[in-house]
């Protein structure tokens, strides 16, 4: 918005062509995600209690030691669902239809993960919506993204998958584009759904993962960047380091509250949406397979999920003490906070992986 209305007047004013930077708006929307956080954030957690009340929150296949946790709020998320969209409302150029895309895939994984909390509090119970209603909604936001941004992009990246590691190498998916753009954005969603079981595990490596995209989207959409790392050049993408910038910002909020012991738990509101993010984020900037690598902490969590229950369903045995691979740990002794700090220390090192990406060509 500010973009939108402010840049016009640089020449006149020529403290407004500051507007015009890709890199200050971005700046701007991480501290006013952050602000809005820390200013609405004690808000809505009282508020979030009231409503609660007695409902537990906890699900019956956890560690014991999570039943102490009872009574902490869930549905954290919607704060950072409303710092992220104000944020990006503002500082982002509304004109650009990227933002559109992936603000909307937000919003929309968000309120399925709303669904699923809000009943799981109604109904007193920690069920929420049914797996195959959660995937049948995501299903449909994420099909139409895919469809809208293949129109959005020019060809011949319209429906290409770009091979990381080679310079002008990438695969016409044609027809099959969408159902792959649509497997990566539910794929991701779920794949954070499942990291966030512990006090601050997931919101770091979604924020580090944001930055990442955020460096991303703004190479990926510079003419220069693009040409001297010989990475694909998507006009318009570089807009996406302002919603980035936003995750960046919430994220850092949301921690904020999250930090052991959490104050709130994002739920299914905030961890679905990040993961949307992301993965919408990834097709967008043409790098689906980098996010496989930056995110790699998700793909192992949910790969340990996939392990498990292949294993006991063929040969009756477990392979790990318990699934997600977080909770293996915990049945092993770990104290929580060695598990987060330890999980945070690798999503560090396979992001700094995923950007070396963009200049190993």
């Amino acid at each position: 918005m500010l973009f939108n209305l402010l840049s016009p007047l640089a020449d006149d004013l020529q403290v407004f062509n500051l507007f015009r930077y890709i890199t200050f708006r971005t700046g701007g929307a991480i501290m006013t995600a952050l602000l809005m956080s820390f200013v609405f954030g004690p808000t809505i957690i009282n508020w979030l209690k009231s409503r609660q009340g007695s409902a537990s929150n906890i699900r019956e296949d956890v560690p014991e030691t999570h039943f102490k946790k009872a009574g902490t709020p869930t549905m954290g998320g919607f704060l950072i669902l409303l710092s992220i969209s104000v944020s990006t409302l503002l500082w982002a150029d509304l004109s650009n239809r990227y933002v559109w895309v992936v603000l909307l895939v937000t919003v929309g994984f968000g309120a399925v993960g709303f669904a699923d909390d809000y009943l799981k509090l109604s109904r007193a119970n920690s069920k929420g919506l049914s797996g195959r209603r959660k995937l049948f909604f995501q299903l449909i936001i994420a099909v139409g993204a895919a469809i809208w941004v293949s129109d959005l992009t020019p060809a011949p990246l319209s429906t290409a998958l770009v091979l990381p590691f080679f310079k002008n190498l990438f695969i016409d998916l044609q027809w099959f584009f969408v159902p792959f753009a649509a497997f990566v954005m539910i794929g991701t969603s779920n794949a954070v759904n499942l990291t966030d079981g512990l006090d601050g595990l997931a919101i770091v490596p979604v924020m580090i993962a944001a930055a990442c995209f955020g460096i991303i989207a703004y190479l990926v959409g510079s003419t220069v960047y693009a040409n001297y790392l010989q990475i694909h050049y998507v006009p318009g993408t570089g807009e996406l380091a302002v919603f980035a910038g936003a995750m960046v910002g919430a994220s850092l909020g949301f921690l904020w509250f999250n930090a052991p012991p959490a104050m709130v738990f994002m739920g299914d509101t905030g961890s679905l949406a990040m993961g949307g993010a992301l993965g919408a984020t990834s097709i967008v900037t043409k790098h689906e397979l980098v996010l496989a690598i930056v995110g790699g902490l998700f793909v192992l969590e949910t790969v340990s999920v996939i392990v498990q229950v292949a294993s006991f369903k063929l040969t009756g045995r477990r392979v790990f003490a318990m699934a997600p691979l977080h909770h293996h740990f915990e049945k092993k002794g770990w104290a929580e906070p060695t598990i987060v700090i330890r999980f945070w220390i690798i999503a560090m090192i396979l992001a700094l992986i995923g950007l070396s990406t963009l200049k190993l060509r």
